[in-house]
């Protein structure tokens, strides 16, 4: 179990759908680990070997926009580029995102995706600081 001050990721039930929630001390890291929380959905994070990496760019003056084009950008480089994704690297300066996400080409006999994510949504769209000053960071996701 974790600590509630250690980075972690979740998901939480919507309908049809699934939310994803990326919970840290900082706000790049709640991306990073809502980041997880959406390969997570797909398949095993750890499952994925690092053997490639791509630079991602987002930029909007407010967080949850930024947040709902980083979660959008992901799903449409790993759609375009036949991609899964492990870990990531995210550093956010005011309203500018940059970050390196690491990963492999999909392999279905290894993988075994689960499902298709069609992309990132406004519903439960929310990012924020909780009550134990931990930053948190999801949305609903479209399967």
């Amino acid at each position: 179990m974790n600590n509630a001050a250690d980075p972690h990721w979740e998901h939480f039930d919507h309908d049809a759908d699934i939310g994803i929630r990326g919970i840290a001390s900082t706000l790049a890291e709640s991306f990073e680990q809502a980041a997880l929380a959406l390969i997570a959905v797909i398949t095993d994070p750890d499952a994925i070997k690092l053997t490639r990496s791509l630079s991602i760019t987002c930029s909007a003056a407010d967080p949850d926009i930024l947040f709902y084009d980083w979660i959008n950008e992901l799903i449409f480089q790993m759609t375009t580029k036949d991609l899964l994704f492990g870990r990531f690297e995210v550093a956010i300066n005011k309203e500018l995102l940059t970050a390196t996400a690491f990963g492999e080409l999909v392999d279905r006999d290894k993988h075994q995706p689960a499902v298709e994510i069609k992309g990132a949504t406004f519903t439960e769209l929310r990012v924020y600081q909780n009550t134990n000053e931990m930053w948190v960071a999801q949305c609903i996701v479209d399967v």
